[in-house]
């Protein structure tokens, strides 16, 4: 028997409905941006990686990552011991309200819908050992560009009739301390920023006014790209040779309206950028609903790395 196959005749939970997103995800596809492949993975790290720590899974273990929830219903099958984290999107569980941060127990035909957002725009649900799903390139994550990844290896968000199925069965005990769990972001948050080798090309004023005053999250926002809303941004570059591109790169197009480029981004462009979000900034982003206010606040590399050391350590041990 196939491992697809295999995997279709156990038991798990069944699509009922389907929400406007839900991707499979892991910690993404990497070694193959010189293919043109992208990065994809969980936009909110962060979120993923704690859904996974409750669970006592592998770091990398595959999740479904859920956007603004929109009605998308799931059915178990089996009794299993599953994980939420990240946004608030009034998840309920046969009608009762489920909330994020915690491992929760499904019973046979019980039913778990998420509803709309509450606080935040992205919410994990980890499985026992991750998801099932095909490697593709290393990765299970879905990227709709590439058709990469997901359930049928064509990176396409969940159906109605899917069967989501995992690898494991006894799940670690786990509780996250108040004081650690992930915070999702209110307006006028900041989101650290390394500045780039173009940021010499723009001008005094566009500097000021990029660092010096809020940005709105614009509703032309994907898991490509965010972009921010403000004043123009203006200076003596309007296009650069085209060069790879990093998560949280900060592109600054001919409009001068800021994007900022997501997991699922191109792996080369040609505009020129005041730098890169950190990581823990972009996990952050991922997080923002359309009309949140943001600051971009520069920090230095070194305080980039020990801020990402610091947050790694967090689940060392666990």
């Amino acid at each position: 028997m196939s491992q697809a196959a295999s995997h279709k005749a156990q038991k798990g939970l069944i699509v009922k409905q389907t929400g406007p997103l839900a991707l499979i995800q892991d910690a993404g596809r990497f070694g193959v941006a010189h293919l043109g492949v992208t990065q994809g993975g969980a936009a909110d790290w962060i979120a993923f990686r704690w859904a996974n720590w409750l669970l006592g899974n592998a770091s990398n273990s595959a999740a479904l990552e859920i956007v603004m929830g929109g009605g998308l219903s799931l059915e178990s099958e089996r009794e299993v011991h599953l994980a939420l984290t990240g946004a608030d999107l009034d998840a309920q569980l046969d009608g009762k309200p489920l909330a994020p941060n915690a491992r929760f127990q499904l019973l046979p035909g019980q039913r778990l819908v998420f509803r709309q957002p509450r606080q935040g725009l992205r919410a994990y649900l980890a499985f026992p050992g991750g998801l099932n799903a095909p490697e593709v390139l290393g990765s299970r994550a879905c990227t709709a560009r590439e058709q990469f990844g997901g359930l049928h290896e064509d990176g396409k968000p969940l159906q109605v009739g899917d069967r989501l199925t995992w690898q494991g069965t006894a799940p670690a005990m786990r509780r996250i301390a108040d004081d650690q769990a992930p915070r999702m972001p209110v307006s006028g948050c900041r989101l650290p920023i390394v500045l780039g080798s173009q940021i010499a090309s723009f001008s005094g004023r566009a500097l000021f006014q990029a660092f010096n005053q809020p940005w709105t999250v614009d509703n032309r926002a994907d898991r490509m790209g965010v972009r921010l809303t403000g004043p123009a941004l203006h200076g003596s570059l309007t296009g650069i040779i085209s060069e790879g591109i990093p998560l949280g790169a900060v592109q600054v197009p001919q409009d001068g309206q800021p994007i900022v480029l997501m997991n699922d981004r191109q792996t080369i462009g040609g505009y020129p950028r005041l730098g890169a979000l950190t990581p823990i900034a972009c996990a952050t982003l991922a997080q923002c609903l359309p009309g949140t206010q943001v600051w971009l606040t520069p920090v230095s590399a070194s305080q980039a790395q020990d801020d990402y050391r610091h947050q790694l350590g967090v689940w060392v041990g666990g």
